[in-house]
């Protein structure tokens, strides 16, 4: 029940991600201009009557923060008392700091008029997030503390998959300053930069929007990269394969919003969908990575799984006894 639930949190977080990218794409970031209040009201009894035009992206935006950080102190409380693994149980409470300190950034955001650093920074510590309940998801996965799973030792892979997971949140990153600065359409045109394969003359603005291009071409190889040598190398491993096919499905929609982007003039909603495939290229990078890095976990020393046949494929946590040391 506890990876359920941790799903059920990550798929949440996904519709969070969402709700603040269409903020951000309809200029909604200050139709409700104070914080933690609305328009004077409690957050939670603010009028439906009064949720109209953009007042709708931002307070619902609001409102489905509070409803994730709500089900994160859930998911904290449940691993700790239920967790057998000490650093998981404070992975959660860390994951709970997490999603406190994104509301108190959101909220900065709004009473300092929506700067590009603090919004920025917003965005950025959003992403960490949603990585945090994937990465939860997946240590309370059966699979991954299943004793007698052989887990894959490939240190070449670690790096090539560790490499591409840094480099697509450094391209997250210049994305959300671009974002944020306006920089969106500093170059109005693609494939081409003002008609040239490099911009023939340069801005603030166009430097920032040239380095996001840059960026996605290096993702786009680093990500070519990894599912290579995942398919040639562990081909029967479909922990890494699934992942490895998903990822470039990804990246290659990805690429296709962002052009898309660009030449409907920053549509809302191929804007903001961009936005959620950005973050969901992070995540499916990192279980990759997570998976690779697997044979350096101890995390289920003195811990075994057990099937429970009264709970059909359920499973349970028991305090193993009979080796020392099984490797996650």
């Amino acid at each position: 029940m506890l990876h359920r639930f941790s799903k059920f949190l990550a798929g949440c977080t996904v519709l969070l991600i969402l709700a603040g990218s269409l903020v951000t794409s309809n200029d909604a970031g200050l139709s409700v201009p104070d914080w933690p209040t609305s328009y004077g009201w409690n957050m939670f009894t603010f009028p439906p009557s009064m949720w109209v035009a953009n007042i709708l992206y931002e307070h619902g935006h609001r409102l489905i923060a509070s409803s994730v950080g709500f089900l994160t102190i859930i998911m904290a409380a449940w691993l700790w008392f239920a967790e057998p693994r000490r650093w998981l149980r404070w992975f959660g409470v860390a994951a709970l700091g997490a999603v406190i300190a994104q509301g108190a950034l959101g909220g900065l955001t709004v009473l300092f008029f929506l700067p590009a650093a603090i919004s920025t920074a917003h965005a950025g510590l959003a992403e960490i997030f949603f990585c945090m309940t994937v990465a939860i998801a997946l240590f309370t996965s059966p699979r991954w503390i299943a004793s007698g799973a052989e887990p894959v030792d490939d240190a070449l892979l670690r790096t090539v998959a560790t490499t591409t997971t840094v480099l697509i949140y450094a391209q997250i990153l210049v994305g959300a300053t671009m974002r944020h600065t306006g920089a969106g359409l500093a170059i109005p045109d693609f494939p081409w930069m003002f008609g040239h394969v490099i911009p023939d003359h340069w801005s603030n603005a166009i430097a920032i929007h040239f380095t996001h291009r840059i960026g996605a071409l290096l993702v786009t190889l680093a990500v070519l990269a990894t599912a290579t040598h995942v398919w040639f190398h562990h081909g029967d491993r479909r922990e890494l394969t699934r992942p490895a096919t998903l990822i470039l499905l990804l990246v290659a929609t990805q690429v296709t919003l962002g052009a898309l982007t660009v030449l409907t003039q920053r549509n809302v909603w191929i804007n903001s969908v961009h936005v959620v495939c950005g973050a969901l290229v992070l995540t499916t990078s990192l279980v990759i990575t997570l998976r690779t890095w697997r044979v350096r976990f101890s995390d289920v020393r003195g811990v075994r799984l057990q099937a429970d046949p009264r709970r059909g494929d359920e499973v349970r946590l028991k305090p193993d006894t009979t080796s020392i040391g099984a490797r996650a």
